[in-house]
């Protein structure tokens, strides 16, 4: 079996896999030469009988729903087998290198748990914003240390979502080899300014489109040529667009995002990819906006986005908390929504969901989120099946949908959105009150859409 690579928002390297306890399994695939098995051995607790555990592999084509249930079904048998033998946590380790450091001179590093047996590793490249002088930096500094030192990362880290150990919780991947490399550089995962110029999931997200191409060369140039290395970017797909209210450039909230990366990438002293570069020559900033970076890179990306971005609005200042929003935040929100949808029209591997939040892909509810029926782990799943029948001169598999973007026009009109809650009192908001605080106006939808207003707001309440 050939290795692959996937990067996250994180750096996500997919290898495909064959687990070790699969050998006792019909259907698991065994790539190591056959031996002579061991003396049968009884344990009076655990019943003794080998599993058989046949798989139908035509299901595939005709029933994919069907061939999933028997994929997390050989998941939840293999668990037990696994888990005697594997350490749920991930395990900090220090670079030897040290020239590669966090802002505060103290080493970088990365949590690994091994998966003795799978050919398959995800690379995960943490977020977390970003500082573009010595002043905001300094501020960064006091109030969020752990993204600039790693003095006090725990010694160990337990994955969620794609990164989880748990096949409940990750059906597809719950048995790669993880890795989760922390963010301490504050530069978008971008530059090489050394550690005395104090710089050395938004961050993350926008890391793997800088990244990618680079890690995939990086590998073949060391001879790994046949690791398969893809993106998925989480969160990272942002827009220099202009900000719903002008203020002044002082901190990293305050700036558009255009500024802000001009700024950036001088302090960071940014690396972009090469093909990006020669496309926008001077204006290098330009690679950091995913819409403008995506048609250079080789390498296969899923980009998983929410068409209402939080930290979106929070560069483009609105102000989700306190008042409800003014009629002209209202229409600025919708046309954000519809821009996104723009840009990401020709993007072949997607994942849009219309809902207001920010990052997914290590949430424990990414398996719930879904677009038009078709959940985030099912699309990516889709999406590696789809790149493997492609290598082997095969049709793409059917009803496996890769490119999923709502059509509905206002934040979490998709009734899979996560939950939403009052910022100020922790309580859960309905669809409906969410959308009144919002500054929707029910009697107003209502007349454009010929209606009357109880009905629309039934609708709204069922999530239809």
């Amino acid at each position: 079996m050939v290795p692959s690579l996937l990067l996250v928002l994180f750096l996500l390297v997919l290898m495909q896999s064959g687990a070790l306890c699969a050998r006792r399994f019909r259907g698991g695939r065994n790539p190591q030469p056959r031996r002579s098995p061991p003396p049968p051995t009884h344990r009076a607790d655990r019943g003794d009988t080998t599993e058989s555990f046949p798989l139908d592999f035509t299901a595939v084509e005709e029933n994919m729903d069907n061939f999933m249930t028997q994929v997390k079904n050989l998941a939840q048998s293999l668990y037990p087998c696994s888990a005697q033998k594997l350490d749920h946590d991930m395990k900090l380790n220090f670079l030897v290198n040290t020239s590669v450091t966090c802002n505060d001179g103290s080493p970088a590093g990365y949590y690994l748990k091994e998966s003795r047996g799978s050919r398959r590793w995800l690379i995960f490249l943490e977020g977390g914003w970003y500082c573009f002088n010595k002043e905001n930096c300094d501020s960064r500094y006091e109030t969020m240390r752990r993204f600039m030192s790693s003095s006090k990362w725990p010694q160990t880290k337990r994955g969620t979502g794609i990164l989880s150990p748990l096949p409940e919780e990750n059906p597809h991947w719950w048995n790669a080899n993880m890795v989760f490399i922390p963010y301490c550089s504050s530069d978008v995962w971008s530059g090489v300014t050394a550690k005395t110029d104090f710089a050395v999931c938004f961050a993350g997200g926008t890391g793997v489109l800088l990244n990618v191409d680079r890690v995939a060369e990086l590998l073949e140039g060391m001879g790994y040529a046949g690791i398969q290395v893809r993106g998925l970017s989480d969160s990272g797909w942002f827009l220099d667009n202009k900000q719903y209210h002008c203020t002044d450039c002082v901190d990293t909230i305050g700036c558009t995002p255009t500024e802000t990366i001009k700024r950036g990438i001088k302090y960071w002293g940014s690396v972009v990819p090469d093909r990006c570069r020669q496309s926008h020559e001077g204006e290098e900033w330009n690679c950091f906006f995913g819409y403008r970076v995506f048609p250079s890179i080789k390498s296969p990306v899923f980009v998983v986005q929410w068409l209402f971005d939080e930290a979106q609005l929070t560069v483009d200042n609105i102000q989700l908390t306190g008042q409800p929003v003014q009629e002209g935040q209202w229409r600025y929100i919708q046309n954000l929504g519809i821009e996104l949808r723009n840009t990401l029209k020709d993007v072949p591997a997607m994942f849009a969901p219309a809902c207001l939040s920010h990052e997914v892909i290590t949430r424990n509810y990414w398996i719930d989120v879904q677009v038009k029926g078709t959940s985030l782990p099912r699309a990516l799943h889709c999406w590696d099946r789809s790149l493997h029948d492609s290598r082997n001169n095969k049709p793409p598999p059917k009803a496996c949908p890769v490119h999923l973007i709502d059509n509905c026009p206002w934040p979490h009109c998709n009734p899979t959105c996560p939950t939403i809650r009052d910022q100020f009192t922790g309580q859960e908001m309905s669809v409906v009150q969410f959308l009144m605080h919002m500054g929707f106006d029910v009697q107003k939808m209502a007349q454009q859409q010929g209606m009357d207003p109880s009905k629309l707001l039934g609708m709204l309440s069922s999530g239809s």
